[in-house]
């Protein structure tokens, strides 16, 4: 599920653990304040895209679709998209973008999902594992439903961001809840997120059963910098997100028939890929940008 991308430039504070998080409360404001923005129409979902490669007729499934632009984007692309999310008022503005016949079920990822094993080509997942303390029963379920050399291309807030926001700056190496105001549409919300050691992610990815593939610190859509010109300096210049390719061993034959981006043999690629031509800004992906915390 796309989120907001600044950081807040203030001390995390409490929230109301009743309030946090509640995208049912603010799916609308939210889904209209991070179609074109910066950070989810620019830099997340053009990223997500880039690293999913070619989709034509795989089977993805959308792990946290929120409003649909992602997944969108990927069935423009050929892909048969399944689309999930744990926010009703979420998956009601999927489904008016996506149409009727859209395949969407409101699932939260800490759950089983409502899939065979092997349902799935590839597992897209921006900017939604960070809303999890845990990520391995998550992280199980997503290998599961994937078939052998099946992909997660996911996204996640920076390990380094999410230590460096917080005053006075927690333990690195633990895993620790951090929270703060989103603004946008005239309202303010609580949020919740998670933060983990970089260490603590691969291993969640492996201890699940995945073969690291890639780990990307890509660069905003150079389109971007005209609309955008001093967001598009401080995110080409400063951490923001995280990306990983990760994916399920291939079956012993081998013959998985995968087009991996950036990758030769099976040496991991950690860097900053090439970015294809850029996404149109209509089929910008929501979870990703940027309402300003406060």
């Amino acid at each position: 599920m796309d989120r907001s991308t600044d950081v807040p430039e203030r001390p995390a504070r409490p929230a109301d653990p009743a309030r946090v998080n509640d995208y049912d409360g603010f799916a609308e404001a939210y889904s209209a304040e991070t179609e074109h923005s910066l950070v989810n129409a620019y830099y997340v979902r053009p990223a997500m895209l880039d690293l999913a490669g070619e989709v034509a007729g795989r089977r993805v499934l959308d792990a946290g679709c929120g409003s649909g632009p992602l997944s969108a984007a990927l069935r423009d692309r050929g892909a048969v998209v399944t689309g999930i999310d744990s926010s009703a008022g979420m998956l009601s503005l999927a489904e008016r973008r996506l149409g009727g016949d859209a395949d969407l079920h409101q699932v939260d990822l800490r759950d089983r999902l409502p899939f065979d094993d092997g349902a799935f080509d590839v597992v897209v997942s921006s900017l939604v594992l960070h809303y999890l303390e845990d990520w391995g029963p998550t992280l199980a379920e997503l290998r599961r439903v994937l078939r052998p050399g099946g992909r997660l291309i996911a996204s996640v807030d920076h390990p380094f961001v999410a230590y460096t926001i917080q005053e006075p700056r927690p333990d690195y190496f633990a895993t620790t809840s951090y929270t703060f105001d989103w603004t946008f549409g005239g309202r303010t919300v609580p949020m919740k997120f998670w933060r983990k050691p970089l260490h603590a992610m691969t291993d969640a990815f492996t201890t699940a059963g995945f073969r690291l593939a890639g780990i990307s610190e890509p660069q905003p859509d150079p389109a971007a910098r005209e609309l955008f010109p001093d967001g598009f300096h401080d995110l080409s210049t400063r951490p923001c997100f995280l990306f990983f390719v990760v994916e399920v061993p291939p079956s012993t034959t081998g013959s998985d028939g995968w087009n991996r981006p950036g990758r030769s043999g099976d040496s991991p690629v950690v860097g900053s890929p090439a970015r294809a031509a850029p996404a149109p800004p209509a089929q910008a992906t929501p979870r990703s940008h940027v309402p300003q915390p406060q």
